[in-house]
């Protein structure tokens, strides 16, 4: 079976590198047929920037412009069309946080103008007043049925064959490439999605679904298959490629983990601080990071002004171990396990947890700190105490995926009452949106960070409420 692309071509998407010096560095991935041969040269900063190829899947080519932009640039040109970025990040600026942008079954069929509506809404916000940058909080791609249609995988993640050849694993990559890039194309040509990423340099963190629902909770014989580990080489490798337009050349410039064996990263900007550590390569079922993410985290030092750090999944919730044990002696229940143990607030991570909390207040003593997350499917917020060590911790998912029950989120608020404390002197708080009734909202949505004469605060956008009062983040 071969996977064909209908518009195989995209692009330019923007991607954010470092800003040093007043300038701010990008890196802009286009793709397109092979047989169209070598781009244009992007226009910027008044000189001209050579593509770069970077990798070809099935007859589809990737190409990548480095590029840096002056505090006085208002942007690049491209293929005759002029592309506005900002680029004075001294002073006012907006940031962009989305999350979970697909569904796990039929995402490609689904029809584009409910799946993008939240898109649309931030372009259109974009418009109004532009970001400057955006984040990504994992589950960029829904990668969940990639597997289907080949022999080795067509029962993932239920079953993996023992035993293959060589031969066999080698077809399975190449098929699993084909996928994977079906599933980038589709989301990096969306209308919406690409108006927004040809003038907004992003930068993602990724999770289960950017290379299968739950990987990492999965059992051990699985992820450790020749079959599970050829999945996670290639999903690996097309994060790379879509996700931060790099390859295993590129990670020791853009990791903090010159190996790759986390692919956690950290910016730094006038007065801001991002951290974005890396919460799947490692993980397995007892723990979220491995050796190489915890060496690059620790290392990481406190610094003057803001930092807002990306945790794919919520650092600060509620006490799901109760949940857990529940699910345990409930008939045809267990199956939800693995989404529990996806949390930082499973039992089985409780010790780690608190190293992480621990290490992020280490973090706290030097500035305010804004932890971002996506994963849950619903917008809520938390703090943890006490007021002069205060850590902010915002959840903004989905941008597409579609919103839980209702009966869902009033299930996470009561939940939420028992309250949680892994760290007896800074207990944990789940608090309502600004402007909301609920804990948890189950509405699609998508979080807005700005910065005003040097004060933060955040928006919620919600689909059916709107735009939420904003809230607070700096002392």
């Amino acid at each position: 079976m071969t996977t064909a692309f209908a518009d195989p071509a995209f692009g330019p998407v923007l991607y954010f590198r470092r800003h040093e010096a007043d300038r701010l560095h990008l890196a802009a991935l286009v793709g397109r047929p092979a047989s169209a041969g070598t781009p244009d040269p992007l226009l910027a900063s008044g000189g001209e920037i050579a593509p770069k190829p970077l990798g070809q899947v099935d007859g589809f080519q990737l190409w990548r412009f480095d590029f840096a932009l002056g505090a006085d640039d208002r942007g690049y040109r491209f293929e005759g069309r002029e592309y506005p970025v900002i680029t004075d990040l001294s002073s006012d600026m907006r940031i962009a946080f989305v999350s979970c942008n697909g569904e796990e079954n039929g995402d490609l069929d689904r029809d584009a103008p409910e799946r993008n509506a939240m898109w649309d809404r931030l372009a259109a916000e974009h418009a109004e007043q532009p970001f400057a940058l955006m984040l990504q909080g994992g589950d960029q791609i829904y990668a969940d049925e990639v597997t289907q249609g080949h022999d080795l995988t067509e029962d993932w993640p239920d079953y993996a064959p023992d035993t293959a050849t060589q031969a066999q694993l080698d077809d399975l990559r190449a098929y699993l490439r084909r996928r994977f890039t079906e599933r980038y194309l589709m989301v990096l040509s969306a209308e919406a999605y690409a108006r927004i990423a040809a003038q907004v340099p992003s930068l993602s963190v990724w999770d289960d679904h950017d290379i299968c629902d739950g990987w990492g909770s999965l059992a051990d014989d699985l992820a450790n298959s020749a079959v599970g580990q050829t999945l996670f080489d290639v999903a690996r490798e097309m994060y790379l490629l879509f996700q931060h337009a790099a390859t295993e050349a590129d990670i020791p410039d853009l990791f903090t983990d010159p190996h790759g064996t986390s692919l956690g990263w950290v910016r730094y900007l006038p007065d801001l601080t991002l951290i974005g550590p890396d919460l799947r390569s490692e993980r397995t079922r007892r723990r979220i990071m491995g050796p190489a993410g915890w060496q690059a985290f620790d290392a990481l030092e406190p610094r003057a002004g803001q930092t807002i750090m990306v945790s794919s999944v919520p650092l600060l919730g509620p006490r799901l171990s109760l949940i857990e044990r529940l699910l345990q002696v409930i008939p045809k229940m267990q199956h939800y396990e693995d989404d529990l143990r996806d949390q930082w607030q499973s039992r089985a991570h409780r010790a780690e947890w608190r190293r992480m909390q621990r290490a992020v207040l280490r973090l706290r003593e030097a500035g305010p700190l804004t932890v971002v997350s996506g994963e849950i499917h619903v917008a809520t917020r938390a703090e943890m105490l006490p007021r002069e060590s205060l850590i902010h911790q915002l959840v903004a998912s989905g941008i597409s995926h579609r919103a839980p029950p209702k009966a869902y989120g009033r299930a996470l608020g009561m939940l939420a009452y028992l309250g949680e404390a892994p760290l007896k002197e800074h207990p944990i708080r789940n608090l309502f949106l600004p402007g909301q009734k609920q804990r948890y909202i189950s509405q699609r949505n998508y979080l807005t960070l700005d910065r005003k004469a040097g004060r933060w605060q955040a928006v919620w956008n919600l689909e059916e409420s709107g735009r939420t009062p904003p809230l607070a983040l700096s002392e």
